[in-house]
């Protein structure tokens, strides 16, 4: 069978963070392939025709099942070990629960927290000693947030599902990162729902998505289990870790968050 070929799997990788992670890894000497997940398979087609590594295309929404068997059919039957596993395929949506509705916060769930378990169920048992796994929560999870309730909830799960996945795996020596970022200048404002009422407070702690990455990937090798960017972010963390939630949520609405 000879060496095991090591590689970097990106969900999400058509666009925002997913496709700014491939950058860097596309210079890291550890990795010798990027496998590129995500529906919009000429996105992925065109970045990967601008990275100098050789890649693989698994094309397909990371919540079907048939997806999942897809990924796991080409881990078994390919001589590979995986160093880097970058979970960044995720969404929002704005509003009340009941505006937003059934279907669309059921999808939420089942894209940012069930496809997220699944995928690292799927690939810890390929994964190389000291690797990592980079999972992207939100600076969101530290707080509930009415009017983006399930998708705060959301992020609060891959942050406690990874900070508990760290300690599990720290005998593997395999790193769990969760990146809590502010709100980035990618995409996700328009799939939001309701771009346009997004709150400008919001949008003054706006990251940039290069920066967002590079920290991430930075606190991954210092096998750290959260990543914060912003003197913002963490701002929040402590505020959340101190204060009430209920007289957070008062403030929120006082100063325009909700």
């Amino acid at each position: 069978m000879g060496s095991k070929k090591s590689i970097a799997l990106i969900t999400g990788a058509s666009s925002g963070i997913g496709l700014e992670f491939a950058k860097p890894l596309d210079s890291d000497p550890r990795i010798d392939e990027i496998w590129l997940c995500a529906r919009r398979e000429n996105r992925l087609q065109n970045l990967a025709q601008s990275l100098n590594k050789s890649t693989k295309i698994i094309a397909g929404d990371v919540t079907d099942s048939q997806w999942q068997d897809r990924l796991q059919q080409e881990l078994e039957q390919n001589n590979v070990q995986i160093h880097t596993l970058i979970n960044s395929a995720g969404m929002g949506k704005k509003g009340t629960v009941e505006e937003i509705g059934r279907d669309n916060n059921a999808y939420m769930i089942d894209l940012n927290c069930r496809a997220l378990t699944v995928v690292c169920s799927i690939c810890i048992p390929y994964m190389s000693t000291g690797g990592r796994i980079l999972n992207l929560a939100s600076v969101a999870a530290f707080l509930p947030q009415p009017k983006f309730a399930v998708y705060a909830a959301t992020k609060s799960y891959v942050l406690s599902y990874s900070r508990a996945l760290h300690k599990e795996l720290k005998s593997k020596q395999i790193t769990v990162t969760a990146v809590c970022p502010n709100p980035m200048e990618t995409e996700f404002f328009q799939h939001t729902g309701k771009p346009q009422e997004i709150s400008s407070i919001k949008r003054i702690g706006l990251e940039q998505v290069e920066k967002v990455a590079a920290q991430a990937l930075r606190r991954s090798e210092r096998k750290k289990d959260i990543s914060l960017l912003s003197i913002s972010a963490k701002f929040v963390r402590i505020v959340s870790r101190i204060l009430p939630h209920p007289f957070i949520l008062w403030i929120e609405e006082k100063i325009g968050l909700i």
